[in-house]
C-alpha cells in the first residue's frame, strides 16, 4: 500500500521543496536542517548585476544549489530532467504521477493561478512538489502554502516552460537512491564549512565583505541617486531579505534554527553559541528591515537616515564575521 504523501508548510520554497521530497521516501529532516547542509545562507550585492533596474542583492546561493548541495552531502542520488519540449516535459511528469512518483519541480510562480494577484511576479525558480493528478489538474505539494493546491494542465505548462533569467526548460527532479544510514553529522558539518567559507570569502560583493559593501553604498544613494531613486533601491533590498521566501531577516532565522539542531547532532558548543549569535543578528536585520520601510513610506527622510540605516548594516556585517569565524574554528 503506497503512503499518502504529506504536506508540509515551509518558509522557502527550495528548502521546503527538498525536505518533502526526502520525507515521502522515509528520510524526515527538518526544513533548517536541509537548508544548513545545502549552505544555503550567504550574502551577495552586485552593483552591475541588474533586475528589473535593480542592483542584485540575494540573501542565499543561487537558485538550485541547495538541492543540489543537501542531496550530494546526504548521500542521496538525484536525478534531474530538462526538456526541450514542453510536450515532452509534461508528458514525463504525467508517467512519474501515474507511477505513483513524487517530483519536484521548477516554475515561475507568475504563472500558477492559486498565487493571490498582488503576491506575482516574474521570478523563474519557484519549486514545489508534484504528487498526483486529478483529471485536467495537478496536485502539487507548495511549500509556502498552507494545503495541497490544485493547478490546470495548461497554467502548469507554461510556468514550467516560461522564458527569461533562469529558465525553468521545465525542470524536474527527484530523489533516485537515499542511503540506509546517511552521515547526517558529517553532512551537518561539511555544510557548516562550506558556508563558513563562502561568507568569509575576501571579495568585495560576496560575504560578510558583500555586507559591508552594501553598507558603504547605502550611504551614497541619496546623494548619487536621488532620494526616489534611492528609496526603491531600499525597498529592493529589503524585500529581497523580508518577502522573497525568507522566512524573514534574510534566512538568518532559518540558520539559527539550523545550528540549534546542528549543535545536538555534532555535540560543540561553539555551535550552540553560534547559534545564540545568529538569533540575535536576525532581530538586527529585521530592525534594519523596519527601518528601511519607514525610508520608503517617508516616514524617515534625508542623507543621515541612510547614514543610521547604513550603520545597522555594518553592525550586521561585523556580527556574522564573528559567528563565522566562531564556527569555523569548531569545525
Amino acid at each position: 500500500m503506497t503512503t499518502p504523501f504529506i504536506h508540509r508548510h515551509a518558509a522557502h520554497c527550495e528548502t521546503g521543496t527538498v525536505a518533502a521530497l526526502l520525507r515521502d521516501r522515509g528520510l524526515d529532516l527538518s526544513e533548517p536542517m536541509v537548508f544548513g547542509i545545502g549552505g544555503g545562507v550567504f550574502f551577495i550585492y552586485v552593483p552591475f548585476v541588474k533586475m528589473g533596474g535593480i542592483p542584485l542583492a540575494a540573501y542565499r546561493g543561487a537558485p538550485g544549489s541547495i538541492i543540489k548541495s543537501a542531496y550530494k552531502r546526504l548521500g542521496v542520488k538525484v536525478r534531474v530532467m530538462r526538456f526541450r519540449s514542453p510536450d515532452d516535459g509534461m508528458a514525463s511528469l504525467d508517467r512519474f504521477l501515474a507511477a505513483g512518483t513524487s517530483v519536484g519541480l521548477r516554475t515561475s510562480g507568475y504563472w500558477l493561478p492559486y498565487f493571490p494577484q498582488n503576491l506575482r511576479f516574474q521570478f523563474n525558480a519557484h519549486h514545489l512538489v508534484a504528487f498526483g493528478k486529478e483529471g485536467g489538474d495537478y496536485i502539487l505539494s507548495d511549500p509556502v502554502f498552507e494545503h495541497p493546491v490544485r493547478c490546470p494542465a495548461a497554467d502548469l505548462r507554461r510556468a514550467r516552460f516560461t522564458k527569461g533569467l533562469f529558465a525553468p526548460k521545465g525542470l524536474l527532479f527527484y530523489p533516485e537512491e537515499i542511503p540506509a544510514n546517511p552521515d547526517i553529522k558529517g553532512a551537518v558539518i561539511d555544510g557548516i564549512r562550506f558556508t563558513c567559507r563562502r561568507m568569509l570569502v575576501p571579495v568585495p560583493f560576496m560575504g560578510v565583505a558583500g555586507i559591508r559593501y552594501l553598507s558603504r553604498q547605502m550611504r551614497k544613494w541619496p546623494d548619487k541617486l536621488g532620494m526616489e531613486r534611492a528609496a526603491y533601491y531600499m525597498g529592493s533590498v529589503v524585500r529581497m531579505q523580508e518577502e522573497i521566501g525568507t522566512g524573514g531577516a534574510g534566512f538568518r532565522f532559518m540558520y539559527t534554527a539550523f545550528l540549534q539542531e546542528a549543535a545536538g547532532v555534532t555535540g560543540m558548543a561553539a555551535v550552540s553559541e553560534a547559534a545564540g549569535m545568529m538569533s540575535e543578528t536576525g532581530d538586527k536585520w529585521r530592525e534594519f528591515a523596519v527601518m528601511g520601510a519607514k525610508v520608503c513610506k517617508g516616514v524617515l527622510e534625508g542623507p543621515g537616515a541612510y547614514a543610521e540605516i547604513a550603520d545597522r548594516v555594518f553592525d550586521c556585517a561585523e556580527r556574522e564575521e564573528r559567528i563565522f569565524r566562531l564556527l569555523k574554528g569548531a569545525v
